[in-house]
C-alpha cells in the first residue's frame, strides 16, 4: 500500500477584542475558498459553546459534513454562511457533544485549548487572517 502525501494545511488567526487563537486548515474546496477571502471581519453570535460569525461566502454541503462535531473543530454552516466554532455544548447538544445546527463543511481544527472562545461575546468584532 502506497503511503498517502500530506494534505496541505494552512494556518488562521482569528481575533476579538478579548483574545485570539490560531487553526489548522486543510485543504478542502470550503476553505479555499475562505481563504481567498481573507483578511475578513465580521461580527461574532454566540448559540450555547459556539461562536459563529457571517463570512460573506457562499458554499454546498460538502462529503464529510458532521452536525456532531468535537470541541474546537472549525466547520462551515452552509445555511447561514457562517464559520462555526464550538467549544462545548449548544441548545440542542446531548449531553457534552458539540452538536452545531445542521450538518457542517469540517475545515480543520483549532490549535489550543478551545475554551479560550468562551471570553468571545456576542457582537464582538471578528478577524480573520492568514497566520
Amino acid at each position: 500500500m502506497q503511503p498517502t502525501p500530506e494534505q496541505p494545511q494552512t494556518s488562521i488567526r482569528i481575533s476579538w477584542p478579548a483574545g485570539h487563537t490560531t487553526a489548522t486548515v486543510e485543504d478542502t474546496p470550503t476553505s479555499r475558498a475562505l481563504l481567498g477571502r481573507l483578511p475578513l471581519t465580521s461580527t461574532a453570535q454566540t448559540w450555547g459553546e459556539e461562536v459563529y460569525f457571517d463570512t460573506g461566502l457562499s458554499a454546498r454541503v460538502e462529503d464529510g459534513a458532521r452536525q456532531v462535531v468535537e470541541p474546537g473543530t472549525v466547520a462551515f454552516w452552509t445555511d447561514g454562511d457562517a464559520l462555526a466554532l464550538p467549544y462545548g455544548p449548544t441548545p440542542i447538544s446531548r449531553g457534552d457533544e458539540c452538536r452545531l445546527a445542521s450538518p457542517c463543511n469540517l475545515l480543520g481544527r483549532l490549535d489550543g485549548d478551545p475554551r479560550v472562545l468562551a471570553t468571545v461575546r456576542g457582537g464582538d468584532p471578528v478577524r480573520v487572517e492568514l497566520a
